[in-house]
């Protein structure tokens, strides 16, 4: 599916369930890693993730258009269109759009990144860090003893 054929579908979808005309661009980004679509309130467009599109389908593409459908007309209007707002919740039931996309990358899997230890010489506090740092640095903060890695 090409850009054009997604602001054509956008436009179709926001008339069927919405019946308010959508004036401006669906574009595909790739770059998006973790949420399904946002919509951009400066410019007033609406990007997907191909990657949902590719994974789950056109159900949830149409979920996803809208979801950011909902953003769209309410921020046009001037009325509530966070996740927070009534207007938008009332919105989102009154035109069967979903509160949440489906998962595109595995959180748990993301968040197994490396830990480093490191202990006091002096009085063997350990200390464990996700960032790397100096040992030559940074001293222990209770006793101001030198760290080693461990």
């Amino acid at each position: 599916m090409t850009n054009e054929e997604l602001t054509g579908l956008i436009r179709e979808i926001s008339w069927t369930s919405f019946h308010k005309e959508f004036r401006h661009e669906g574009v595909f980004n790739s770059r998006l890693r973790t949420t399904g679509g946002r919509y951009l309130l400066r410019s007033h467009n609406i990007e997907i993730n191909p990657s949902s599109y590719e994974k789950f389908g056109y159900a949830e593409l149409e979920g996803i258009i809208k979801h950011e459908l909902c953003h769209y007309h309410l921020h046009i209007e001037g009325r509530g269109y966070k996740h927070r707002d009534q207007d938008f919740r009332e919105l989102l039931k009154k035109t069967g759009s979903p509160r949440f996309c489906s998962m595109l990358e595995n959180k748990a899997k993301r968040r197994s990144a490396k830990s480093y230890v490191y202990q006091c010489v002096a009085c063997k506090t350990n200390y464990t860090r996700k960032i790397r740092m100096n040992t030559e640095r940074y001293r222990c903060g209770r006793c101001s003893g030198k760290l080693a890695a461990r």
